[in-house]
């Protein structure tokens, strides 16, 4: 049975790729008596729900002028964490 920091990685990577069955396995059993894991599964997809849902409301306002593949990269950089915070 994975460890909870394995089983984040776990959870983590199935928001970008399906599962191997083993995968799901240790990860369904680690699941099944580990609560803060069920609630960081819950949290993380939540925040991916999030991520959709603002991208979306991005990608159609109207107010905001830019070429939709600028708004793309902007959405991108956000998203991987790679934008720089203003000083």
């Amino acid at each position: 049975m994975p460890t909870c920091k394995q089983a984040s990685k776990l959870i983590s990577m199935s928001l970008d790729r399906p599962l191997s069955w083993s995968e799901k396995m240790q990860l369904k059993l680690h699941l099944l008596i580990c609560t803060p894991c069920r609630r960081f599964k819950k949290q993380l997809k939540l925040l991916a729900v999030a991520l959709k849902l603002r991208r979306t409301m991005i990608e159609n306002d109207q107010d905001i002028k830019l070429p939709l593949d600028v708004k793309n990269r902007i959405l991108q950089a956000k998203e991987s964490g790679s934008m720089q915070k203003p000083v």
